[in-house]
């Protein structure tokens, strides 16, 4: 199971003194971050993709390929590429150029995002989200998969002869995860391609959740990708420690209170009951986030949220100490407990080069056996 971190880049004034970073120390940070990430043993970083104040990540390819230089590990990831603004041609490229650079270390979450804003400025229409999420996604698709495509549809120019570069690394392109809070066409675009379903519950009960992770592992075995077990399934988490609880939720209120998303809302007892965040002990964490299963069923990847809200950096390293320290060591091996074997590992680029390798031979094999049986009959 891989554990990791995602970031959404929010520049927002530290609320206990009123700083408010600028956007190069907020790039820094993240990137410091990301560093500090690989150091203490996590297995992803992930950053968001945003196009407007109070944000800084809106070139994510730009950030990673830096990170991907400095790092040896770290698998880099987004949380979210907008598959509905972007174009799917320029998706293809940067994402398989960062294939090359970063030697494999490389997935993608795609999804709609949740700034309204966003689609006018790139000329698109937010009345069609979730048909361009569909239509992009499939040419994305086979722009990774076929050396010439030719394709017209409904919101880009139409493409002949056309052949995006470089190629896929090892013509494995980066694995897939669809993110989605609370669409269920997303849920259902991730199971029709057999790829893999995140869902960022960060701001739902547990129910919700389980109903959307049900109907995706259903859908997944409807189309004959194995069973609704072995689906490829992501979560999201928000976590604030120390290590005494009433230290944490005495440190973090004002931070929560003041949250560009969430601030000004329920309350952080509320919330904390509600939703999956944790503030308090690590062992908090450990118990809150191994709950996780009971509805979600055995996973395979789970990112925390732990930078927003202002907290200044020397804060947010010191939370992935304790990530690395004590919380995600305890998890890697309660999770692995009863995990059932059929039960795969997230996808890596390894994994999914040997599975490719694997089903070659067995066609090459396959078609050896045939022309014997014909030379055998002839």
């Amino acid at each position: 199971m891989q554990f990791g971190i995602f970031s959404v880049g929010d520049v927002t004034p530290d609320p206990t003194t009123g700083r408010t970073p600028s956007e190069r120390e907020r790039i820094k940070a993240m990137v410091a971050i990301a560093l500090k990430a690989e150091e203490v043993g996590l297995d992803v970083f992930a950053t968001g993709e945003h196009h407007n104040p109070p944000f800084v990540p809106s070139s994510p390819t730009t950030m990673l390929g830096h990170i991907a230089a400095r790092t040896e590990n770290l698998i880099l990831s987004t949380s979210t590429t907008l598959i509905t603004t972007n174009d799917p041609v320029k998706i293809a490229e940067d994402f398989a150029m960062l294939q090359h650079l970063a030697d494999g270390r490389v997935d993608l979450m795609l999804g709609r995002g949740n700034t309204g804003p966003v689609y006018p400025w790139f000329g698109q229409d937010i009345r069609q989200g979730i048909n361009l999420a569909v239509e992009n996604y499939a040419l994305l698709h086979r722009l990774w998969r076929e050396d010439v495509v030719n394709w017209e549809g409904k919101f880009r120019t139409p493409l002949q002869g056309f052949t995006s570069t470089p190629r896929p690394l090892d013509g494995v392109p980066p694995f897939v995860w669809h993110g989605s809070i609370r669409s269920p066409e997303i849920a259902e675009q991730a199971a029709y391609y057999g790829d893999g379903f995140f869902h960022n519950n960060i701001f739902w009960p547990a129910d919700h959740t389980k109903r959307m992770v049900e109907l995706y592992r259903t859908r997944y075995a409807h189309y004959g990708h194995g069973t609704p077990e072995q689906a490829i399934v992501g979560l999201g988490g928000q976590v604030f420690m120390r290590r005494n609880s009433q230290d944490a939720v005495r440190e973090f209120r004002p931070y929560f209170d003041n949250a560009p998303v969430y601030g000004h809302g329920p309350s952080l007892e509320d919330f904390t009951d509600q939703t999956p965040l944790t503030v308090g002990s690590p062992q908090e964490v450990v118990e809150k986030t191994l709950a996780f299963r009971e509805y979600a069923g055995d996973y395979q990847r789970q990112l925390f949220l732990v930078d927003h809200a202002g907290l200044p950096l020397k804060t947010v390293l010191e939370q992935l100490d304790l990530l690395g320290e004590e919380v995600v060591p305890v998890l890697r091996k309660e999770f692995a407990k009863d995990r059932p074997a059929d039960v795969p590992e997230a996808p890596t680029h390894a994994s999914l080069l040997a599975a490719e390798q694997s089903a070659a031979a067995e066609q090459d094999e396959h078609k050896a056996e045939q022309d014997e049986h014909k030379e055998a009959v002839v």
